[in-house]
């Protein structure tokens, strides 16, 4: 079994758990909230936080969907067979996370680039797929493998090249408390590893064409 096959089955088995044992479909998640607000020195019955384990809870289920999402189940619709063969980039995708480490959230910009193998990806489906992959638990150099991996597995293209460029709530207000720090981190498979393919790919992905795009 392949890199990109372990993280398609991983996937699966981390959506099965989630929706089988949620903690966020029940009320236990509430008292949870409730008791943090409480060892925090709170009242959770004063009126501004009344409803805030509920809106936790609702919050927490819509950051941590892409458990419960199959990479699979969104590009399938959506690979068409094409005559191409140079370089497909969308970038400036925008992202936002949590890290795993301090579940505080990091957020930035997704690149992504493959060069097609007789198929192609509907342009709409990698921003769904940077969503599914973000709205997860993470650490960034993870998920930049995932995406990677994600559209390697299905469309077996040349090479595939995925950038990400972020910055981390966990060292902007806590920590080291360094404000403009930014942390970029890739994932470059297939042809992506040739220095001519990888410069071409970094080069295009800094350029902005005189009406801002």
């Amino acid at each position: 079994m392949d890199m990109s096959e372990k993280t398609m089955d991983s996937t699966t088995t981390l959506m099965k758990q989630k929706t089988e044992n949620s903690p966020l479909s029940s009320a236990a998640y509430e008292d949870l909230v409730r008791e943090m607000l409480v060892r925090l020195g709170e009242d959770p019955a004063r009126e501004g936080l009344v409803r805030t384990p509920e809106r936790v809870a609702k919050a927490m289920e819509f950051l941590t969907k892409g458990y419960h999402e199959d990479p699979r189940e969104i590009l399938n619709d959506a690979l068409f067979t094409v005559d191409y063969d140079e370089m497909v980039i969308v970038k400036d995708i925008e992202m936002f996370s949590m890290c795993e480490h301090h579940m505080l959230p990091f957020f930035g910009k997704v690149h992504i680039a493959y060069i097609p193998n007789g198929k192609v990806i509907g342009l709409s489906k990698l921003p769904r797929l940077v969503e599914l992959f973000s709205r997860r638990l993470q650490v960034q150099e993870r998920m930049t493998r995932q995406i990677a991996e994600a559209i390697e597995e299905m469309i077996q293209p040349q090479g595939v090249g995925v950038v990400i460029e972020a910055r981390h709530l966990c060292m902007m207000m806590r920590g080291v408390e360094k404000q403009h720090s930014a942390a970029v981190t890739s994932a470059m498979l297939g042809v992506f590893r040739d220095i001519d393919t990888r410069t071409e790919f970094l080069s295009l992905i800094r350029q902005r064409a005189p009406n801002g795009f």
